[in-house]
């Protein structure tokens, strides 16, 4: 991980338990009811000659969902975060099963972690939120090939993770990342001039920052391209989905944040870019279709055919790229201050971040907010832990910092903001 995915000899994912060439490779899908999860089952369920899906883990809100998963894959095992809703799994798979023997069950908060270790070629790692580091740890410490969706994770926990992690074993499964893992191959590391990673621009792109502060949580979750979860969606519509995403590029692919530069794209065909030394742009391009990376992760080195519709060449298309209105979206560029500061900074701003979305969705702070109140956060956290003292203890507990003055700011926020409204009135 200290070296660039561009590097020749870090291009393939090594040999791990459960690879070879007589039988489908074995994975485990961590939050497999989610939107990513559903979308690599999808895959897998169209290619059943080359995966096997072996364990699945979900946070239990969608029980049955993850029966009938279970059910349908055959897994071995099947593990649920909330340790209350084991109850539930068990009788939604027994209903499903029958007589049949039922699959392991797992339930707890260390439940994906457990699975995460377990005989496996690949960890497909797409649960939202850093709750994912200890899963993401675990699968690399066990020597697993981690199929990385699990943004979070790596932004919380970097150095802890590129220290446990073995050159070629992370394959990075965001579009934006899977297109500059593609685009990097096309050179040497000395070649690469910057990254360039496209945004959507989210459903607010064009409006100004006094245009942002009345957004509704529906107006919010209205995502015009993509089809994603609540909370991604919502940091999709700050653009703070896209400050990950660039910490998340520095992280893997170690280009300084001075060379990673973030274009407005609406129509999210182009999926991101490298740019190199010579001036030439190799950028990598499909319909917003997330089973094409998921597929690639997981058949990593090799393509998986057909795993989503290409581009349609036979119809006139136009593509856009605009720049970013840095004063309308703060939040890129606070992320890159936030990664320049390393150490628990990122894990300060992700989790504030996790706080501010809920309390904007559960109407206690506006839209604009988000990101004021982050920033807040991040500004009174001082300095970071960092370096080679940087433990998992301390990024749990500058996170849990974290959570809590985000939870106290947004609830000064919302009485200031009842406070107004009442004197108005």
């Amino acid at each position: 991980m200290t070296d660039s995915l561009a590097d020749p000899h870090l291009r393939f994912a090594p040999a791990a338990p459960g690879a070879g060439p007589s039988g489908p490779r074995s994975i485990v899908i961590l939050g497999s009811t989610g939107s990513i999860g559903t979308q690599a089952i999808d895959v897998v369920l169209r290619n059943p000659e080359r995966f096997r899906v072996t364990a699945l883990s979900a946070a239990g809100g969608r029980v049955e969902l993850l029966a009938e998963q279970a059910h349908r894959l055959r897994v071995d095992a099947v593990a649920v975060a909330q340790a209350d809703k084991a109850g539930d799994l068990r009788a939604a798979l027994a209903e499903r099963y029958g007589t049949e023997p039922l699959p392991e069950i797992l339930a707890g908060p260390d439940a994906a972690t457990e699975l995460a270790r377990t005989e496996c070629h690949s960890v497909l790692n797409g649960i939202t939120g850093s709750i994912g580091l200890a899963p993401t740890l675990a699968a690399l410490e066990a020597g697993r090939v981690l199929i990385l969706a699990n943004k979070e994770s790596l932004i919380a926990g970097g150095p802890l993770v590129k220290a446990a992690a073995r050159p070629g074993q992370i394959v990075p499964v965001d579009s934006e990342h899977s297109a500059l893992f593609q685009a990097l191959l096309g050179g040497a590391r000395r070649e690469v001039r910057k990254l360039v990673v496209t945004a959507s621009g989210g459903p607010f792109r064009g409006r100004t920052k006094d245009q942002l502060t009345a957004v509704t949580p529906e107006q919010a979750l209205a995502h015009p391209t993509w089809d994603m979860g609540p909370v991604v969606t919502i940091n999709s519509a700050t653009l703070v989905n896209k400050g990950l995403e660039v910490i998340e590029a520095h992280l893997l692919f170690d280009v300084p944040f001075d060379r990673i530069e973030v274009v407005v794209h609406p129509q999210s065909y182009i999926h991101s870019m490298v740019e190199f030394t010579d001036g030439s742009t190799l950028a990598q391009a499909s319909p917003p279709d997330m089973r094409m990376p998921i597929a690639l992760g997981m058949g990593w080195p090799e393509r998986v055919p057909d795993a989503a519709p290409g581009v349609d060449w036979t119809k006139a298309h136009t593509w856009e790229f605009l720049p970013l209105d840095t004063e309308a979206f703060p939040s890129v560029g606070l992320a890159c201050h936030v990664g320049e500061l390393g150490g628990t900074a990122p894990a300060v701003f992700n989790a504030a971040n996790e706080e501010c979305v809920a309390a904007f969705l559960a109407g206690r702070l506006p839209f604009t907010g988000i990101v004021d109140t982050v920033a807040e956060v991040v500004s009174e956290h001082g300095k970071p832990v960092s370096g080679t003292r940087l433990s998992v203890a301390d990024v749990l507990q500058a996170e849990t910092w974290a959570r809590s003055r985000a939870r106290e700011l947004a609830a000064r926020t919302a009485r200031t903001a009842h406070a107004t409204s009442e004197a108005r009135a």
